[in-house]
């Protein structure tokens, strides 16, 4: 997912942009959800600010709900790095849930975590306080 200008983040905002659930879900089927997936959380990874996560130690598991079932992913934090990968965290500190729409909109900056949270469109279970500081662990585009 990356254009001539080598940013992802602009790609994924331009293809969520104005596109109705129905059509985010064909699209990461046409792409292959998992594939679509592996690149956000790569962009993720590549995206994160070490300075923003000093002294976190701990595991975050995102259960992606699409079309063909559940994708779990984990980005586990640790001394300054990050890194992801495919499936369930062994102990994640906290889970989130979204459907594959709602987190691509998540991700590109168009649907607000708050607001998600409180309208149902994001699940969350383990440590929720500790959820409200993840999203300044990375860099938007």
């Amino acid at each position: 997912m990356s254009d001539a200008s080598g940013d992802p983040a602009a790609v994924l905002v331009e293809l969520v942009a104005g596109k109705s659930d129905d059509e985010l879900n064909q699209l990461a089927t046409d792409l292959g959800v998992e594939t679509l997936l592996g690149q956000i959380f790569a962009g993720m990874q590549q995206a994160f600010v070490p300075d923003k996560a000093v002294g976190v130690d701990a595991t975050v598991q995102w259960d992606i709900t699409a079309a063909d079932g559940v994708h779990s992913w984990h980005v586990a934090v640790s001394e300054g790095a990050c890194a992801v990968g495919p499936g369930p965290a062994d102990a994640p500190r906290v889970t989130l849930g979204q459907s594959l729409p709602d987190f691509l909109r998540f991700i590109a900056g168009e649907l607000d975590g708050m607001q998600a949270f409180m309208s149902g469109k994001l699940r969350l279970s383990g440590d929720l306080m500790f959820a409200q500081t993840m999203q300044g662990w990375f860099a938007r585009g």
